[in-house]
């Protein structure tokens, strides 16, 4: 039987946690091994592991997977999240690469200079409700269907969920104005495997505080 995957990241979410999110929503347990210094990366990278000197890196089915989009798509095609066909697959990716979009600039708020951070947040919020989330409201009227893609759960409902949570957790009621969301936030968070992943003691990782940040610095030379 082959080994679990292994993850080799920080102990904390920036670009593994999606990472974590679609192996738990596909039932894979996965293993972690922490870079905890500057000098867990560098032997990482002396050891010649790491494809362009960068994590995050998975281990799974022999090989050493770098690169979060390729990472990505390889656990959704394998565990059938990444649609029936072409077309549903370009669904996907669109709608992956939205929600990667908002992920991002809430993921790297907390690195943001004090004197910005205020204005930061206030254009997460904005680009939340204007830009992103009416889409996916109106993919969901559309579709009529449970999930965004075909009728079946796929990688983009994983990431959408991931990708609300964050938002609330900058503003608690950043989805008021979107009834449907509200509605698959609850239904997609209830599905077994990610409600496990929701629950606490999890491999899920807390929201990035400022000991973290300090943690990341150190590791990464920013």
């Amino acid at each position: 039987m082959a080994g679990k995957p292994k993850l080799h990241y920080t102990k904390g979410r920036g670009k593994m946690e999606s990472i974590r999110w679609l192996l738990a929503a596909a039932g894979v347990e996965f293993e972690e091994e922490f870079i905890e210094t500057k000098e867990d990366l560098e032997k990482l990278r002396n050891d010649g592991v790491l494809l362009f000197q960068q994590v995050p890196m998975v281990e799974i089915d022999g090989m050493r997977m770098v690169q979060t989009r390729a990472i990505l798509s390889y656990l959704a095609a394998k565990y059938n999240l990444y649609g029936k066909d072409l077309k549903e697959r370009a669904w996907i990716d669109m709608y992956v690469e939205g929600t990667t979009d908002l992920m991002g600039m809430i993921m790297y708020l907390p690195f943001q200079p004090a004197d910005t951070k205020e204005k930061n947040l206030a254009l997460i919020i904005e680009r939340a409700t204007t830009r992103y989330f009416p889409v996916y409201e109106k993919a969901l009227k559309d579709h009529g269907q449970d999930y965004l893609v075909g009728n079946k759960l796929s990688w983009a409902d994983v990431h959408l969920l991931e990708a609300i949570l964050m938002a609330e957790e900058c503003k608690p009621d950043v989805l008021s104005a979107f009834p449907l969301l509200q509605a698959f936030k609850g239904r997609i968070s209830n599905i077994p495997t990610i409600k496990k992943f929701l629950q606490p003691g999890s491999q899920r990782k807390p929201p990035t505080d400022e000991k973290f940040v300090a943690v990341v610095r150190k590791i990464f030379n920013i």
